[in-house]
């Protein structure tokens, strides 16, 4: 039986119950996911401190592929601090509409926003000038630009659609003009994918009026984070949204990524067996096409949205099952497709 060695980064709040959740799933998979776990949590940091983070990043680095859960962020942001140790460059987040989770948003949206997971305004907490001004520096790098931009027309030439590139680049002339100019430039080697750019703000406005004409966007850190989190309450909640993080080498080749859930540890339900784990096994779902599983990665998506659909849901979503009794319904459907 094939084995895939899997870093599993433990956190807080709800991050046990989705561990479990992940787990139990992979227990009906055809191979084996041999997770090796690492305490994250707020606890384990402060009782090791560095040593607890460099404990993490090598044995990622090691092993190439990971999946994270939820950690508090009560000193530093665990996540920045795994993105700059690491070097994560791209950073991506599907986000669809869910048949079966009733919305405010009517309409259908099926967009992957491609961000740089470095730069903007993220790096620099700014600094005050007397007591009235405060001031923040903004930072774009042509290197994290290009890897985007390249993740993204591969994503787009995969999927059969187009790249829209989005910043505020009018204004911003320098740092988002750069960004602008690079993904120009790697656009040049994809000549069959269609391509355009818009500036941020209308782009927000036409996705919410025009999703369909939106398949994958490609735009600067803050842009993404908050472009995807917007697109996330479009679709139902925060924590619908999967994510993934990837390193390059010079030839453009994925060597290390991280697999996360984007939201956040919910203490106020951690321990209940109310937690939505849709969102880690739609990371894990990604997880396994990266390893090459693609046939049940799209099985295990295919099974969890077809669950929904059809009435098995957590609390948060309408529904009343338990996050174990939600599992085990996906567990169940996964088996009888594979």
């Amino acid at each position: 039986m094939t084995t895939y060695p899997i870093i599993e980064l433990l956190g807080d709040g709800i991050s046990a119950e989705l561990s479990q959740s992940v787990r139990t799933i992979a227990d009906a998979l055809p191979f084996t996911l041999e997770f090796q776990a690492v305490d994250l949590s707020d606890e384990a940091r402060k009782r090791g401190g560095d040593k607890v983070y460099q404990s993490a990043v090598n044995a990622i680095k090691e092993v190439g592929t990971a999946i994270k859960y939820p950690t508090a962020t009560t000193q530093e942001s665990p996540n920045r601090v795994l993105r700059e140790r690491l070097e994560f460059s791209v950073i991506h987040r599907p986000v669809c509409s869910i048949p079966g989770i009733k919305t405010n948003f009517t309409r259908t949206l099926d967009i992957d926003v491609v961000r740089i997971a470095t730069g903007g305004t993220y790096e620099d907490p700014g600094r005050r000038i007397g007591r009235d001004t405060a001031v923040s520096l903004r930072v774009i790098e042509r290197h994290p630009s290009r890897h985007a931009a390249r993740f993204a027309f591969k994503l787009a030439q995969l999927n059969g659609t187009g790249v829209v590139s989005t910043s505020k680049y009018t204004i911003q002339r320098e740092t988002d003009g750069l960004f602008e100019e690079a993904v120009g430039n790697v656009a040049q080697d994809y000549p069959a994918t269609p391509y355009r750019r818009e500036l941020f703000d209308a782009l927000l406005a036409n996705l919410i009026l025009h999703p369909e004409n939106y398949a994958v966007i490609v735009c600067p850190n803050e842009y993404g984070d908050f472009l995807s989190d917007c697109a996330c309450g479009l679709i139902g909640s925060i924590g619908l949204g999967a994510s993934a993080n990837y390193t390059f080498n010079d030839l453009g080749r994925i060597t290390t990524a991280m697999f996360d859930p984007a939201g956040g540890t919910a203490p106020d339900i951690a321990g209940q067996n109310k937690a939505n784990p849709t969102a880690a096994l739609l990371a894990m779902a990604n997880m396994l096409r990266h390893v090459g599983e693609i046939g049940a990665g799209k099985a295990l998506r295919d099974s969890l949205l077809a669950a929904i659909a059809d009435g098995a849901k957590t609390g948060d979503i309408g529904g009343d099952l338990s996050t174990s009794d939600f599992t085990a319904e996906i567990g169940r459907r996964l088996k009888a497709t594979l």
